[in-house]
């Protein structure tokens, strides 16, 4: 049996990987002694057993901290009457008995210890905060895992569906932010069963772009949405969360007595440099793609094969070279604009954040549904255009310079607008039309979604789940302890140090502890981990079904199949990847529903427009630029009139895209009102909050000597019109009117 440890604060008391003259080490000791015996006493004042180890590297210190159950009573006490004062709901009143009162759960034990170790001293905290100046050398603030819960986690679903794990226990484990997720990861795969069966049967039997799928799809996006607004509002009140905002810790980098409005004018500072950094990606985005579609295909050159490579070696450098220095960039904004509690700072910086993503995400299709598609032929006119134009810039700048090839002598072949090209130059581009125009691919779309909706999906569930294994393998064999797997277990012969303060004897104790201290220095090493990375792809993800399933409907069923298979993976990141979450109060997915909200918006315009682009070609099949006639006698003027056809269709799908939103808000403010009565009026959260919320308050004004309506009693009257009050007319009167009749 392992002795039980709360928390593990890492200390560093060397810095890795640095340098030091002998004076600098001394002054670095001297400093590391100080704020460790700092640290240790500060710990101990407050009523906390702290134990230090050595860690995983050389100067490294990993401070066991354990909390006693008065010191933990005092916690529930102070946090109960915090959570009353501020009107969440609560399912009993605040008592002296307040630790037995009901039970605590390991995340709230968790949470309670961790924030009051790591929670300022004006929010009633010890202010050990990792990298404030007095902290300096304290990297982190963790807890340990529970195996046997992850162990029994991950082997029910290997075996079992995925409610096989009540989310009230995963809550318990991991706290309310990642309960709250894994909730709407069920809740949103459920819901993908609805279009996944639309799209298998128009896939299969129903016409491209069909407007009555559209239709339902965009139907289905604002319930979900709207369904889960009211889910999480009741899953709030069931745990006791509801305005849980309140009563949160404050950042330790708040400046109190900041202005209000130069925090709105310092967010406002951050819009131009998420517009920049928005334009710069669209412009590579947009060359990369032009590059792609049409400069690869008309290059027929030696390598071509290669060629055909560079867009995604070109993507693969730039965009999330891009994207990292982006989000540097608004953390530090982020930071910038003084947020009081961290809930207020992550919605700030998972809003710019997602801004990019979501960019970078879906451009590229929409490039290919309003450029490639409708003006397909005039681009790749265009393009062929400038390659000839610059290769005969080229060619005037080697016979400048007496550069000659044997292969560049005029053949007097004609090429764009009928002028000469040299022979390298015919060689290495198409410069027929005819054959230019052949080389559009008119199922880029499809093979698009399905690029997106699969290969991106399978992709990244190796970098979450297979990769970490391989990186962890690697850095093992480096430092010389072999091969090691997930749970820490070493395949190959295994070099091992024990250091002095660890038990050599063979006792059972001795190994125990060895097992555990061995057991926390591989937990250490493990990453933070943050649900910002999960929901995002979740919601990228909708975004796919919502604003581009149109144009493959098959798109739903590849998410339902992915988020079985995600749900499984996300366990097992957090229960062998990651260390244990941090657990978080919260009553919302924060500024993903306003997300999902703004992609069901843009669904309303996208998918009216990709219907009225791209409907059966029997009812359009002269209106786009790109449907030409390869035997028409008048080439140029048939171009011109399909552009000018394509121009006034883009104009009225522009229209229709306007007119599909203004119907967007009505068919939401419908669903809307039916859910709300549906769902929240009269249900059992409702009325069991009503009642809590009136037996408190009773209870309260009882315990300050107050009586409740119709506890009065007889009330004594005095005074010289006391005999007024004893004398009542009323019922001999009544009496006197019944004899008479």
């Amino acid at each position: 049996m392992h002795p039980h440890v709360d928390a593990v604060i890492v200390f560093r008391a060397i810095q890795k990987g640095a340098s030091f003259s002998k004076e600098q080490v001394r002054q670095n000791a001297v400093k590391a002694e100080r704020q460790y015996s700092k640290l240790i006493s500060t710990l101990t004042r407050a009523g906390l057993k702290a134990a230090g180890r050595r860690g995983v590297s050389q100067g490294q210190l990993l401070v066991m901290v354990t909390c006693p159950q008065k010191v933990l009573a005092n916690l529930i006490h102070c946090e109960r009457h915090s959570d009353f004062l501020y009107g969440l709901p609560m399912s009993k009143l605040p008592s002296a008995n307040d630790f037995e009162s009901g039970p605590l759960s390991p995340a709230d034990r968790i949470r309670l210890i961790h924030g009051f170790i790591s929670s300022t001293p004006e929010d009633g905290g010890l202010g050990i905060i990792p990298g404030r100046i007095e902290w300096g050398l304290v990297e982190s603030v963790m807890a340990l895992h529970d195996h046997d819960f992850n162990d029994h986690w991950i082997h029910l679903w290997t075996r079992r569906r995925i409610a096989s794990v009540e989310l009230e226990k995963i809550r318990d484990q991991f706290g309310d932010s990642v309960a709250l997720y894994f909730f709407f990861l069920t809740a949103y795969t459920r819901a993908l069963i609805f279009p996944a069966a639309l799209g298998v049967i128009y896939y299969l039997f129903g016409r491209p772009y069909s407007a009555s799928y559209s239709t339902l799809l965009l139907l289905w996006s604002i319930a979900f949405v709207e369904w889960w607004r009211l889910q999480e509002r009741i899953l709030s009140i069931r745990w006791c969360t509801r305005g849980s905002w309140r009563v949160e810790k404050r950042r330790a980098d708040y400046l109190p007595s900041f202005p209000w409005w130069k925090q709105e004018m310092r967010m406002m500072a951050g819009l131009p440099v998420i517009l920049l950094f928005a334009i710069v990606l669209a412009v590579i985005s947009t060359g990369i793609f032009v590059l792609e579609a049409f400069v690869t295909e008309l290059y027929k050159g030696p390598g071509h094969t290669y060629v055909a490579f560079a867009p995604t070696i070109l993507f693969s450098l730039l965009v999330p070279r891009l994207l990292a220095m982006y989000q540097r960039l608004a953390t530090n904004f982020t930071d910038w604009e003084n947020h009081e509690h961290q809930s207020n700072h992550s919605w700030s910086l998972s809003l710019k954040v997602f801004t990019l993503s979501a960019v970078n995400a879906y451009l590229g299709l929409a490039l290919s549904a309003f450029i490639y598609v409708p003006f397909g032929e005039t681009v790749m006119n265009f393009v062929q255009s400038h390659l000839f134009t610059d290769g005969r810039r080229a060619l005037a700048l080697l016979d400048k310079f007496n550069i000659h090839f044997n292969a560049t002598s005029h053949l007097g072949a004609r090429g764009v607008g009928g002028k000469k090209i040299s022979a390298v130059g015919l060689s290495l581009w198409e410069w027929d039309r005819k054959n230019a125009r052949r080389k559009l691919n008119s199922s880029r779309l499809e093979e698009q979604m399905f690029a997106f909706s699969v290969t991106n999906q399978v992709v990244d569930t190796f970098t979450a789940i297979g990769l970490p294994y391989i990186l962890r393998a690697v850095d093992s064999f480096r430092n010389g302890k072999g091969f090691r797997n997930g749970n820490g277990k070493a395949h190959g012969k295994k070099k091992r140090v024990a250091f002095d303060d660890e038990p050599v004897g063979h006792d059972a104790h001795g190994r125990e502890e060895r097992e555990f201290l061995e057991r926390v220095r591989s937990e250490v090493v493990l990453p933070e981990y943050d649900v910002f990375t999960d929901y995002s792809e979740m919601v990228t993800q909708f975004g796919y079904v919502a604003l581009w399933s149109t144009i493959w409907p098959l798109a739903p069923a590849m998410a339902l199949f992915n988020n079985y298979i995600e749900a499984r993976s996300d366990a097992f990141k957090i229960a062998v990847h990651t260390r244990r979450p941090t657990p978080v109060r919260t009553d919302s997915i924060g500024p993903w529903l306003e997300s999902l909200s703004f992609l069901t918006w843009l669904s309303a315009l996208t998918n009216s427009a990709l219907v009225y682009l791209f409907r059966p070609p029997a009812q359009q099949e002269h209106e786009l630029g790109t449907v030409v006639d390869a035997d028409a006698t008048n080439e140029s003027q048939h171009h011109r009139q399909g552009l000018a056809a394509t121009r006034e269709l883009l104009m009225s799908a522009l229209l229709i895209a306007m007119l599909a939103s203004h119907g967007y808000l009505v068919m939401r403010a419908v669903v809307r009102h039916i859910l709300n009565r549906a769902i929240w009026t009269g249900s059992r959260e409702k009325k069991e909050a009503e009642r809590v919320e009136r037996e408190m308050k009773d209870k309260y004004l009882s315990s300050l000597g107050q009586c409740a309506p119709g506890e009065n009693g007889a009330l004594e009257m005095t005074g010289e019109w006391a005999t007024f009050w004893e004398t009542d007319e009323g019922m001999d009167d009544i009496r006197k009117m019944l004899k008479d009749a």
